[in-house]
């Protein structure tokens, strides 16, 4: 999922977190195991190794079998994702290590260079799957292969080893590490210099943490069909098409190099020549700017314009970030009906004036803070010399005002939050309690009846005990590295798994301390998530365990350097823009000014502005109406079992979606839903031959050319190692 968004983020309190909020399984798919395990005892598998099927022109078995339309997990995983393997395949080559650091560095100075754009975008692990098999294949065909030249040349480049360079390539590079945004932070609105040293190894200790809980949780979310992870099946139908002979293949291939050709040269057109295809308004473009009101709900093209309604962007880019091409359809329709009422509240509470956004004259969309005049937020006028809450200073100064938009999209995240507990509890206790049994047994002898998992018996696990000894580890150079900062800059915090809401309480007047809470407290877990789709990447792809587990590690290290040292380039040339609360259309700090505003509001000012008399008291109050909404729709599906309504209708992706608008640009939405309609609804029902053929090829093809051309345009014409290029007038 893009994986994957954060991954970057449209979600207002953390980075991506709605990614897990998309994996949870379609709701009603009963007995997914059982009968997943049916349909690999009928599936007929092939007696010839991977190696002979490329020689042979093996047809795959999808073309054996009656073709369905795929309903559901089981027959996704089975009908999708081919569970052929050879154990004897080499992986850990000479190959997977060179390419996997070179292509680890390439996606991780991406992903910090996105980070500062205002389009939202991510990495996508397409684009690294592509340029391992043209260099793979390369090497394995200008390398020796005789006497010791086999050690770097071990024979053809194979699906195995493909799928762990990009593993170890995308580990980091799915987007920055939040480490080195709090970094960016402290140089940005606190003046404070974190040391290099310990900017990096804060960052590595951080995510290794979110990566130590990934033992506790394969047997629940990697393991079982139902943890399908939608976001990996692209991947998996470009590298069966890339690894697996015959002609049917071989027409996949040619399929895929015609579209990645054709969306590389296309995004030079909206990304540079036309930015105006970033999104077209029909109704804006009549209005002809007259009407602010028109602008604000049909305006998408600018960052913060506005919702977008009726916007259709042509820039993929963009497009990709709405997930029109692998997002189930079932989770498509409940972000619909989420952003129907988005449009709905966000006009309502601006011109209702909530939390006197618009009297005070403060921007439809902004992250920022302002004061209530509608300037920017001046917060060094209230804080010490610690940088903590200076509480003279503020009752001068005065509190600081949020957007209405923004304000709301805080008010409808706290109850998907809520939700999501609560759905979980209701609808999966029984896969959790699987789960937590998976840990007493150690990920070992699990009754999991999987075709993936079942070939994935024959190498071995990483032990629970390696995932315990990351964790002790991480956490003791954490306290080293907050004991160091204490030591530095006068501020103290903990990391003892909170979040920021909870952190306002215990660490009042704090800001940093607050960020560095979120930090432990959300987006090291958040971590797990990256850690574990590409887990179940490794599953589907057949690579054994603790191969998954060095390339995750040995990225992360290279990641966060590099993330750090791009973070170092971009700040110094754009300093300004970065704080500007609108920014430009090439470079954007909405990401740390979003950050920065929670730590101001819920750090120094929790009390003050999210207590029963402050002015967003609503906000947390919120996250116990979260709790309570999926109870009713849960007590209607256990008394109309069979009405899908009740079935489907999946709450905290709904309100989630409520508040998902008021950030940057919003012109992919229209173009997504219309896409993702015709893919996931159309092509699915009425085409299923081509939707299992082409349709995640498709995925791939479109989001890897327009990848590799971002990356050129960005060094090239965008101002990431230089000067900015615009195009002739």
């Amino acid at each position: 999922m893009p994986s994957s968004s954060k991954e970057i983020d449209r979600d207002p309190l953390g980075e991506d977190s709605s990614e897990a909020i998309h994996q949870l399984p379609r709701i009603g798919d009963s007995d997914i195991n059982d009968n997943a395990n049916k349909l690999s005892e009928k599936y007929i598998e092939p007696t010839v190794s991977v190696n002979e099927v490329n020689d042979k022109g093996y047809e795959p078995n999808i073309e054996q079998e009656e073709v369905i339309v795929v309903e559901n997990a089981d027959q996704l995983v089975s009908h999708v994702v081919d569970p052929r393997d050879d154990p004897d395949l080499p992986v850990l080559t000479f190959r997977f290590w060179f390419l996997g650091a070179g292509l680890a560095c390439f996606g991780a100075v991406l992903a910090e260079i996105y980070y500062f754009k205002p389009q939202n975008a991510s990495v996508s692990a397409l684009f690294q799957f592509i340029i391992a098999y043209v260099l793979g294949n390369l090497m394995a065909a200008v390398i020796p292969s005789k006497g010791k030249w086999r050690y770097l040349n071990p024979g053809p480049f194979n699906i195995k080893e493909h799928a762990a360079i990009v593993i170890f390539s995308s580990t980091a590079s799915v987007s920055t590490a939040e480490a080195v945004t709090i970094v960016a932070i402290l140089n940005l609105y606190y003046n404070i210099e974190i040391n290099p040293g310990v900017a990096i190894i804060q960052t590595w200790a951080t995510q290794c943490i979110g990566y130590a809980v990934c033992g506790v949780l394969q047997s629940s979310l990697i393991y079982p069909t139902y943890a399908v992870w939608p976001e990996t099946l692209p991947y998996m139908s470009l590298l069966q098409s890339m690894h697996f002979g015959g002609m049917l293949n071989k027409k996949r291939m040619k399929f895929f190099w015609i579209v990645f050709i054709g969306i590389f040269c296309w995004e030079i057109v909206p990304s540079w020549m036309f930015p105006l295809l970033t999104a077209v308004s029909i109704i804006c473009l009549a209005d002809n700017g007259r009407h602010t009101v028109v602008r604000q709900l049909f305006g998408a093209g600018s960052p913060n314009e506005g919702l977008g309604l009726f916007s259709f962007s042509f820039d993929w880019i963009l497009i990709t970030q709405a997930y029109p091409l692998w997002w189930p359809f079932n989770s498509r329709w409940n972000s619909w009906i989420g952003l129907l009422i988005c449009y709905a509240l966000m006009m309502g509470g601006y011109y209702s004036n909530v939390g006197e956004g618009r009297t005070n004259g403060l921007p439809f969309m902004s992250t920022s803070i302002f004061t209530s005049n509608g300037t920017s937020y001046q917060q060094s006028k209230i804080l010490d010399s610690n940088n903590a809450l200076n509480m003279t200073a503020y009752q001068e100064y005065g509190r600081p005002y949020y957007t209405s938009t923004y304000q709301l999209s805080l008010a409808t995240h706290n109850p998907s939050c809520g939700a999501a507990v609560m759905h979980v509890l209701l609808w999966h206790y029984k896969d959790i309690l699987a789960g937590w049994a998976g840990i007493r047994l150690g990920n070992k002898n699990l009754d999991v009846k999987d075709p993936h998992y079942e070939k994935m018996k024959a190498y071995k696990v990483v032990p629970q005990w390696a995932y315990l000894i990351v964790f002790v580890v991480s956490m003791a150079v954490s306290a080293i590295i907050l004991g160091f900062l204490k030591a530095v800059t006068g501020f103290d915090t903990s990391i003892n798994g909170i979040v920021q809401l909870i952190a306002a309480f215990l660490h009042p007047g704090k800001p940093i301390a607050n960020m560095y809470a979120s930090l432990y407290g959300y987006y090291a877990p958040l971590q797990t998530l990256y850690m574990l789709k590409d887990q179940k990447l490794g599953q589907y792809a057949k690579v054994p365990p603790r191969v998954v587990f060095i390339a995750q590690f040995c990225e992360t290290f290279l990641g966060a350097t590099l993330n750090y040292c791009i973070y170092r380039s971009i700040m110094s040339a754009h300093r300004e823009i970065l704080k500007d609360p609108v920014g430009s259309r090439i470079w954007s700090g909405w990401n740390l000014q979003g950050t920065n505003s929670k730590a101001i509001t819920f750090g120094a000012l929790g009390k003050q502005m999210y207590t029963g008399n402050g002015p967003y008291w609503f906000i947390p109050a919120c996250l116990g109406i979260g709790l309570v909404l999926p109870i009713p729709f849960w007590l209607m599906y256990r008394r109309f079992p069979k009405q899908i309504i009740w079935r489907d209708l999946n709450t905290p992706i709904i309100t989630n979606y409520m508040g998902w608008l008021p950030y940057s640009v919003n012109g992919m939405w229209w173009s997504g839903a219309l896409i993702g309609f015709m893919s996931q609804w159309w092509a699915r029902k009425y085409r299923p031959r081509w939707f299992v053929k082409y349709n995640y090829l498709l995925s791939a093809s479109l989001d890897g050319g327009t990848q590799v051309v971002y990356f050129i345009l960005n060094f090239a014409i965008f101002g990431a190692a230089g000067a900015a290029k615009d195009f002739p007038y």
